[in-house]
This record gives structure tokens, sequence and C-alpha cells, in this order.
């Protein structure tokens, strides 16, 4: 069986190559010439690098982890934690460019422009072709979009070191460096923390963003032959994969397989939850409605 995040093993993998490859020019030029701008969108390339190559790791990982008797769901979650851990990141390197850029605008170096300015256009493909390559995933799952932002991001990066050297070369304003370095981390770090609260939210197995529980409640509710509901759970295993439980009592004596069925077809057509366990149970039972967490 396909698993959820295989299809996007080659694109991630491309992207991952691709940063490698221009990460070591970025560096290498960010250090010569002593541009902030440069190493903040370099800074952001390498966490980019690692960010791939966990949400890389995370989807081999779940693909490969078998469903044994200590893991019952696999190992989906995998992505939501390198999710998590790319946000984290990302948050980091922002915060780390704007503290720099600010020590920077107190004495300002001297940038040449001209090797900012050919990096930048390069980085700026590079990321373009990334871009290309990720946007379908994006839309589909939460370690995808992970990787994504991080593209999206370092990809405006790029154009901001750009401008940079453009506006160096027409004015000799050396403040521009370090003015576009804290752009780009003030550009980073809102997107990176929502990106974080998803991947958290999927963590403590809160509903699905969207998804009313109570109107999930009363629907189940008025299925004919259900009298009630309780126990009702629905959470996110990883993108893509929501699940529910539920028990539902009905009248002893009537018929358990139809309110089964009825419920089931409810929960796929209006809610979209396939993956549902329903325990149906007659109202002469005690015990299931007594717990209460």
């Amino acid at each position: 069986m396909i698993q959820a995040g295989d299809r996007y093993k080659r694109p991630l993998a491309m992207s991952l190559a691709l940063i490698l490859a221009f990460l070591v020019v970025q560096v290498v030029t960010g250090l010569v010439i002593n541009s902030l701008a440069l190493l903040s969108d370099a800074g952001h390339m390498a966490t980019d690098a690692l960010g791939l190559g966990m949400a890389l790791a995370a989807i081999v990982a779940s693909s490969k982890g078998s469903r044994d008797g200590q893991r019952t769901y696999g190992l989906y979650r995998l992505e939501v934690l390198a999710a998590l851990a790319n946000a984290v990141l990302l948050v980091g390197v922002g915060l780390y460019v704007l503290v720099e850029a600010v020590l920077r605008l107190r004495d300002l170096p001297d940038v040449p422009s001209t090797p900012v300015l050919v990096v930048g256009v390069v980085g700026l493909v590079v990321n373009l072709i990334s871009f290309l390559l990720l946007r379908s995933g994006a839309k589909e799952n939460m370690n995808m979009k992970g990787a994504y932002l991080e593209v999206v991001s370092d990809a405006l990066g790029s154009v901001g070191v750009i401008l940079a050297a453009l506006i160096m070369m027409a004015t000799g304003w050396a403040w521009v460096d370090p003015l576009i370095g804290a752009a780009i981390g003030l550009f980073i770090v809102p997107r990176s923390l929502r990106l974080g609260r998803d991947a958290v939210r999927v963590l403590v197995q809160s509903a699905p963003a969207g998804m009313d529980v109570n109107a999930v409640r009363r629907d189940l509710a008025a299925v004919p032959g259900v009298l009630d509901v309780h126990d009702l759970h629905i959470w996110t295993l990883t993108s893509q994969m929501d699940v529910a439980s539920a028990h539902l009592v009905i009248r002893a004596g009537d018929d358990g397989h139809g309110v089964l069925d009825r419920a089931r077809d409810l929960l796929v057509t209006r809610y979209h939850l396939e993956h549902a366990t329903l325990q149906v149970e007659p109202d002469d039972h005690t015990g299931c409605d007594e717990i209460s967490w």
C-alpha cells in the first residue's frame, strides 16, 4: 500500500540536492564579502536543507514503519514532528537575523554589491525550481507544507538579496544590506509560528481545523435508531488522515448493523471521515459512559 507521503519523495530529494549544492556557494561568498543579506539567506537555506532532509527522512521512515504490536498507526506522525522541527528552526533563524541586523546597523560593513547580485540571482533560480517541485504537495501534506514554506520564504529572501545589491549599486547605501536581512527575518517568523501551531494542533490531538465536533455529535444522534452518542473523539493522525471514534447507543434488540452502516456513511459523505471506529451498544448496557475523559 502506498503511504501518505510516498509520492513526495522524489520532488523532495531533487529540491534537497539543488539547495545543498547552492548553499556551499552562498556561504563561501557571504563570508568572503561580509554580507548579512547573503549570510541570513544562507542561514535560512541551511535550515531549508535540514528541513527538507527531515521531511524526506520522515516520509521514508513512515512508509517503512510496519504496523506491529507497538506501532498500531505506523510512523505517520513522524511527518508532523518534522513539520514542527522545521518551524522551530525557521523561528530561530529569523530571530538571529533580526538581532544581527540591529548590531550591523550600528557598525555598517563595506559590502561589494556585484557578488551579492550574482549569488542572489542564482539563489532565486534554485528556489523557483524547488518551489515548482514542492507546490502541489504543499496543498495536501503538512510535512510538505513545512518544506514548501521554507523554499517560498527563501525565494523571497533571494529577491531581497537582489534588491539589496541593486540599491547598493545605484546609491552606495551600506545600510540596505542589514535592513534587507532584517526584512527576511520579519517575513520568516510569523509564517513559521503558524506552521508550528498547526503541527502542535495535530500532536495534541485537537479536532481538525474547521471541524465542528458538536455538529458531528448532533448528526450522529439524528441517525435513525441512535438514542445517544458519547465518547466522541475526532483527531488528525497526519496530513489527509483524519480519524474518529464514538459510541452509539441503540435500543436493546434493534438492528445494530443498519445503524453502523448509516453512521459510517454520514461521516464519510458529510465530514470526509473515512477512518471511523464506532461502537454500537444497547441502552441496557452500562459502564462505557462513566469514563470522564
